[in-house]
């Protein structure tokens, strides 16, 4: 379509996100974060043709663009509040990786872990930061030579955040866990992992000790709460799925 012409420019998604993030809370605010987040990344049609995924095996990692759906409904915002400031200070929405932009794009880059092509084509990608049933609009090849420039400056939020909680799991949590003995291991990384970067609101950490929190993580309800200078897990319950 015409732009200039006052035309709006219509697109839509080649592909959804299979993600054990299945709420909003405890996603890590950027990928690679939690390399054990591994999910998919599933065309749709008319874009499920394995043929378009050939040669990207080579690859990596992946660029994904796509779209935070579920905070649409919310609205944009000229001035956000970024996590890495505490939560209270306000920056231009365009100096932030908030959703709350104009358009509601995200530009998220995870390791590419496969390409299948049978029996439907789909991309197995891990560290991702992405909810499940996200829309993807794109998808690029990860260059490293045009991607990682070595001189970049990064504002505001110039290295990784610490996974500085020490992550421990209660008696009641270990028996859970006992009882899916077959993705335990890959269950118990992936809570550890999100739960050493601490996903409480900025405006929560420090306060409320004790308080229990939940998530629905990869099918399971976790609860967990801060102990002092730990984090522990209380309990790992499967969910029905929604």
């Amino acid at each position: 379509m015409d732009e200039s012409a006052g035309h709006k420019i219509s697109i839509e998604p080649v592909a959804r996100v299979r993600s054990p993030f299945q709420e909003k809370f405890g996603i890590p605010r950027q990928p690679g974060l939690a390399p054990s987040a591994i999910g998919e990344v599933r065309l749709l049609a008319p874009y499920h043709d394995a043929a378009m995924l050939q040669g990207l095996e080579g690859f990596s990692h992946v660029w994904l663009t796509f779209r935070f759906d579920r905070c649409v409904a919310q609205g944009w915002r000229p001035r956000v509040r970024p996590p890495r400031l505490g939560g209270n200070t306000e920056v231009g929405v365009w100096a932030s990786r908030a959703p709350f932009r104009p358009n509601f794009l995200g530009l998220s880059a995870v390791r590419l872990l496969q390409v299948v092509t049978r029996p439907e084509p789909l991309l197995r990608v891990s560290g991702l930061d992405l909810l499940d049933g996200t829309p993807v609009f794109d998808i690029k090849p990860y260059l490293p030579y045009a991607d990682a420039i070595a001189d970049a400056e990064g504002g505001f939020a110039p290295t990784a955040p610490k996974a500085g909680w020490p992550v421990v799991f209660g008696a009641q949590a270990e028996a859970d866990l006992e009882g899916v003995a077959a993705a335990a291991a890959g269950l118990r990384c992936l809570i550890g992992e999100v739960l050493a970067l601490d996903p409480r609101p900025a405006y929560r950490q420090g306060g409320e000790p004790g308080r229990v929190y939940g998530m629905r993580l990869d099918g399971y309800d976790v609860r967990w709460r801060v102990m002092g200078d730990r984090i522990e897990v209380q309990a790992v319950q499967a969910v029905d799925p929604v």
